[in-house]
């Protein structure tokens, strides 16, 4: 088999953000059941089970010094069966892979990078080697934020048995996606290699997602599309508007680069009900504006970044859960190219995405005031005369599967926004010469208008 790769940004929901470190299987599947309701006709199919799975002593706010992580005889780490009862007799993930898998639904697990010290102080044999986990260690290439796990020296096979031997269960237990960690800051070359040639070995196609991407540089693009599905290019960003700013400079950079030999990740969205027993904060509905809300998914979008949802779905408000079944805006990660940032001049940013005839210009406002904004359709990329432009958020078109071919007429009347001839200079079209058109958008603080033509 071969390291899975994607026609599309994968698509899901992770159990980061709400759960930290303390998931159960009950909630894991709770939120699976609502994605294979409500979510799956939409393109959503992936369940991510994040770190920790296998620490009984698991906790809000942190990780546990010395934690007596679950292990089998060589060393590689089992679900806590008191959170995860199907685990219960050596199973492992299988039960619970199988549950999902049977909702239409694909099984994701969170991996560190290395071994687990605890396995290192029994010095456990290696699976398939001549080596003892404790020969195969390095102490001096360790996780500078989890304390469990140490890096593998791989001067020798035993490194890469031992990951051969974590893939093989993993293709065993039936997951088709793993998140490893502490791969990229620092840039982990030897491991990321290790791991995905152990992935390549075993007979199931599993996509590899990398993380964390604190000042990931695109020196590492080619090495990245060679090994890996999905790369994250920021470090954890939670709901505030300070994170997502700062990643309309960082897809910037990396959107051109995006596709299906590899994705750049602008990491989870902290949307809906989170922090209930997470690393950071309390009990909430994101702190995000709806406004806010709307423009993290229209960047995300319009930069084709892998979309991983990390409130707790079947808690989360309605208009959150709105924003995940807009196929219209959707249609734009599964099925665009030329994704790029046209514009950012102090406080306005845009960008631009295209398939065929058809275009869509995202109109970002990062300022704290509201404004409307008179823009000439040509800096747009619309051309000097389009015939109808789409506020694609308020349209109300139909769904892909009802959808017409050239859907232009569906969208007469649904969300339309005027266009006006231009035929003089004036300040009412301040900045727009005479032969264009001028299109006006009005932009909330730190919100978003989404057009296409």
């Amino acid at each position: 088999m071969t390291l899975r790769k994607t026609a599309a940004p994968p698509m899901g929901w992770n159990s980061w953000d709400s759960y930290g470190t303390t998931v159960t299987e009950a909630e894991v599947l709770a939120n699976a059941e609502f994605m294979a309701e409500h979510l799956l006709p939409h393109g959503w199919d992936t369940v991510v089970v994040d770190i920790d799975w296998a620490d009984p002593t698991a906790r809000s706010h942190g990780y546990n010094e010395s934690a007596p992580l679950v292990i089998d005889e060589f060393g590689r780490v089992q679900p806590d069966p008191v959170r995860f009862p199907s685990a219960s007799g050596g199973a492992g993930f299988g039960p619970l892979a199988q549950r999902i898998h049977e909702l239409g639904l694909k099984f994701g697990i969170h991996i560190m990078r290395g071994i687990p010290r605890i396995a290192v102080d029994r010095d456990l044999p290696v699976r398939g080697a001549e080596a003892t986990v404790a020969g195969i260690a390095d102490p001096a290439n360790v996780c500078e934020w989890n304390p469990h796990y140490l890096g593998l020296d791989h001067r020798g096979p035993g490194a890469a048995a031992y990951y051969r031997s974590l893939a093989e269960q993993y293709a065993q237990w039936g997951v088709d996606f793993i998140k490893a960690d502490d791969m990229l800051w620092p840039y982990q070359a030897a491991e990321i290699e290790a791991l995905s040639t152990a992935i390549e070995a075993v007979p199931r196609e599993i996509a590899l997602s990398l993380s964390p991407g604190r000042d990931l540089s695109t020196a590492h693009l080619e090495h990245l599309r060679a090994h890996a599905t999905m790369w994250r290019i920021c470090d954890d960003l939670w709901d505030r508007w300070e994170d997502v700013e700062a990643n309309f400079a960082r897809l910037a950079r990396w959107a051109p680069l995006a596709g299906p030999e590899g994705w750049p990740d602008a990491d989870m969205l902290p949307l809906g009900r989170i922090g209930i027993r997470a690393e950071r904060g309390e009990p909430r509905e994101g702190a995000l504006t709806l406004a806010e809300r709307r423009t993290l998914v229209t960047l995300w979008v319009m930069a084709r970044s892998p979309l991983m949802i990390g409130g707790d779905l079947p808690t989360s408000a309605p208009e959150t859960i709105a924003l995940f079944q807009n196929d219209d805006v959707l249609e734009i990660l599964r099925d665009s190219h030329g994704n790029r940032e046209l514009m950012r001049e102090r406080d306005l940013v845009i960008w631009t995405a295209e398939r065929g005839d058809r275009r869509w210009v995202a109109v970002f406002n990062t300022a704290d005031e509201a404004r409307e904004v008179p823009f000439d359709t040509r800096s747009l990329g619309l051309g000097p005369e389009p015939a109808v432009v789409v506020d694609v958020w308020s349209a109300t078109a139909p769904t892909r599967s009802e959808a017409p071919h050239d859907a232009s007429a569906a969208y007469e009347g649904a969300g339309t926004i005027p266009v006006e001839a231009v035929h003089e200079q004036s300040d009412d079209a301040r900045g727009v010469a005479p032969g264009s058109s001028v299109v006006r958008v009005s932009l909330e603080p730190h919100g978003c208008v989404l057009l296409r033509a």
